[in-house]
């Protein structure tokens, strides 16, 4: 019986891990050497936490964030600007048989740790945490 790969309950395969993984280090490189010609983009200092590719591996969306979150949508705005630049210079690095067309969108992983590590403080949750269910099997 044949998988779907487009079912929802499965993964990104190994090549789309790894192609977005050499996308995102080739992505780092460039911003962080300043290779685009924008005072707008060269100004932030960004970081990008992920790199998703589309099966096909056609389309790549990176999830990036200014350090320190600072200047966020300005960020954001400059790297979709200067998209079509920025997928050049990656395909230059890169031997990939077509370049991708990059998509970048906020990462809001951090601001999801942010949220557990409160909600794990709270009182009543960290009584949950710390009481032993174990205890309560008799």
């Amino acid at each position: 019986m044949a998988q779907n790969r487009f079912h929802s309950g499965t993964g990104p395969s190994q090549r789309q891990l790894r192609v977005g993984e050499l996308i995102r280090r080739t992505l780092s490189d460039v911003l962080l050497r300043g290779d685009v010609h924008d005072p707008d983009l060269n100004r932030h200092s960004i970081t990008v936490g992920e790199v998703r590719t589309s099966p096909d591996l056609k389309v790549a969306t990176a999830y990036v964030l200014p350090l320190g979150g600072q200047g966020a949508e300005e960020a954001l705005a400059a790297l979709r600007r200067n998209a079509g630049e920025l997928r050049h210079l990656v395909a230059k690095a890169m031997t990939l048989k077509y370049a991708p067309q990059l998509r970048f969108v906020l990462d809001e992983t951090f601001d999801r740790m942010d949220d557990t590590r409160r909600l794990l403080s709270e009182d009543r949750v960290r009584r949950d945490v710390e009481s032993h269910p174990e205890d309560d099997e008799d």
